[in-house]
């Protein structure tokens, strides 16, 4: 999992024209990628349930996930959710995991998404994909397929 180093712009003064950028920012993004809602450790699956606004959860195994596997029982029940609910967050550690990432790094799950986002790009039609299916349909439908000769 890739670490990224936060930045931090203490001197940088905020100003009102600042503040209304920052809002507009977090008004573009609060409808993109991943929020989570809610959080629980589930000690007897070992996993942290993430849940989502329409009620989804996923389960994910902490001992899959090097920077969780670290942390006590205590700390697993601490962790909250930050970054608009993009990320695992526990202050007293200064951990900052996304979740995104930790979706990301599980094979089964990616392998799930590429499974429904291809079936869903499948079934959309492009502007040439219906002026062919029209002009199939005025000659009598999908031409046949020709046998190859041996």
């Amino acid at each position: 999992m890739k670490t990224v180093k936060a930045q931090e712009r203490i001197d940088e003064p905020v100003t009102a024209a600042v503040l209304e950028q920052a809002i507009e920012r977090g008004r573009k993004r609060r409808g993109q990628g991943l929020h989570a809602t809610a959080v629980q450790y589930l000690p007897t699956l070992g996993s942290l349930l993430i849940g989502f606004k329409d009620y989804s959860a996923v389960a994910l195994p902490v001992k899959n996930y090097p920077e969780l596997a670290q942390l006590s029982r205590a700390d697993l029940d601490r962790l909250a959710l930050g970054f608009g609910g993009s990320a695992l967050c526990l202050d007293e550690r200064n951990l900052h995991v996304s979740i995104a990432g930790l979706v990301s790094a599980s094979k089964p799950l990616m392998e799930m998404a590429a499974t429904v986002i291809a079936a869903r790009n499948g079934s959309r039609s492009s502007a040439a994909k219906v002026q062919t299916s029209r002009e199939n349909g005025l000659k009598g439908g999908r031409p046949r397929k020709l046998a190859a000769a041996g």
